[in-house]
């Protein structure tokens, strides 16, 4: 069976490391916002500008890293990544206990992280490609799918109780010692099979900056695939800061029933991660992208009607639900997709720009969101969001016709005309 795969030891050393940052991660999900609004007590549109300001900030360090890390070996690039991410994130229980912690040290992390966690994805997908066989990827990307959102759903309430018993930065430390020990899993492979593409120089050219986006928006599939995604992570990602100051500020939310709305749902993640490689062998990959790629949005305008108490929690968690077993569902096959549609000596700089995109889509409509809401309410620009996201399908491809890319020395063999399923 296909969840019982084995896919070699490097994997299970990749897929460790993953998990353990993770696990780490979803200690401290929400974690900058939450500190900003119980600490600094920041306000609504400071929220949105650390969300925004984040991704924006990182997204533009990141830039040169897509050429900087495909010609380089990829397993060194995500161990330094790893090592950065920690000693930022360290910074913040520094700065808390003697007192200097401030709005611009969490914007300053959080513009670290983003660009470390850009070049780490980019260097692990390009990673991944190597070491794992073309019709094993659906299977691989479902187990770091799988774990992403276990991760997630049992991470952030142990992380709110944690914040109510030990206050508002353990979940910092974890998260930081979390990347350390991921670093340790990489370091524990000890290989030297991953060797860096002779395609091009590997000095940084101009045109090497864009040859990311270049491939993305030539190839017909990724590009419809890309802006999608644009619009659909960056509404979503939006709403996260609004609802935070809808839940905690205005309707009086614990930090634990916070962390819980959107923790329970994310078991709805192991679900569709679970499903993702039998019902692609059972209706095909397009028809996945195109149907589950179209119910993944409708669900986001239901968080307008969130409410005090019990009835606000179900409402949250049941929209969260909803919208976690698309995308848990999705994302394996997009990743799938993108990996097998992509030439090995593309891969990083197609991350990176696949990443820069989607952080650039986060921090322009977190911003717009955060204005809307203090122009009006932070229910508002949640219910603004939810009407947007209704127009996203219609940017899903309607028939892919391409085959996946394969790469022979310098040459691009890029097979095109002929139905995929």
């Amino acid at each position: 069976m296909a969840a019982r795969r084995s896919l070699g030891r490097r994997f299970r050393w990749l897929w460790t490391s993953y998990a353990i940052s993770a696990y780490g991660s979803g200690l401290g999900f929400g974690a900058l916002p939450l500190i900003a609004v119980l600490v600094l007590d920041a306000s609504p549109i400071e929220v949105s500008i650390l969300a925004a300001m984040g991704p924006a900030v990182g997204a533009l360090i990141a830039l040169p890293l897509g050429p900087w890390v495909e010609f380089r070996r990829k397993r060194p690039v995500m161990v330094a990544m790893d090592v950065i991410r920690c000693a930022a994130m360290v910074s913040i229980p520094i700065a808390y206990a003697v007192g200097w912690l401030g709005f611009v040290q969490l914007l300053v992390v959080s513009a670290v992280v983003a660009a470390a966690k850009i070049a780490f994805n980019a260097a692990s997908g390009a990673y991944l490609k190597s070491i794992v066989r073309q019709e094993n990827l659906l299977v691989a990307n479902a187990r770091f799918e799988s774990t992403n959102w276990s991760s997630i759903a049992v991470g952030p309430p142990l992380g709110g109780a944690a914040i109510g018993m030990f206050g508002p930065v353990v979940t910092v430390v974890a998260d930081a010692l979390s990347y350390l020990l991921s670093a340790l899993a990489l370091s524990a492979i000890r290989d030297r099979d991953d060797e860096p593409p002779h395609v091009g120089a590997p000095g940084m050219r101009g045109g090497q900056l864009f040859d990311g986006w270049r491939h993305l928006f030539t190839h017909p599939g990724l590009r419809a695939l890309y802006l999608n995604q644009l619009i659909v992570s960056g509404l979503i990602m939006a709403t996260e800061p609004l609802l935070a100051v809808l839940l905690l500020r205005e309707l009086g939310f614990a930090p634990w029933q916070y962390g819980l709305a959107f923790a329970a749902p994310c078991l709805g993640g192991l679900i569709g991660s679970r499903l993702a490689t039998r019902v692609v062998a059972r209706y095909g990959r397009d028809r996945i992208l195109r149907v589950v790629g179209t119910l993944r949005a409708v669900w986001l305008v239901g968080l307008v009607f969130v409410q005090p108490g019990l009835v606000g929690l179900v409402i949250v968690i049941g929209v969260e639900l909803a919208i976690i077993i698309g995308m848990s569902l999705y994302n394996p096959v997009l990743a799938t997709y993108r990996l097998e549609h992509t030439p090995e000596e593309l891969v990083a700089r197609t991350l990176s720009a696949w990443s820069i995109g989607t952080g650039a889509a986060i921090a322009l409509l977190s911003t717009l969101g955060g204005a809307i809401a203090a122009l009006t309410s932070a229910r508002t620009a949640i219910a603004v969001a939810g009407v947007l996201i209704l127009a996203s399908p219609l940017l899903l491809p309607q028939r892919d016709g391409s085959q996946p890319t394969q790469s022979t020395g310098s040459e691009l063999i890029t097979q095109t005309g002929m139905k995929s399923r």
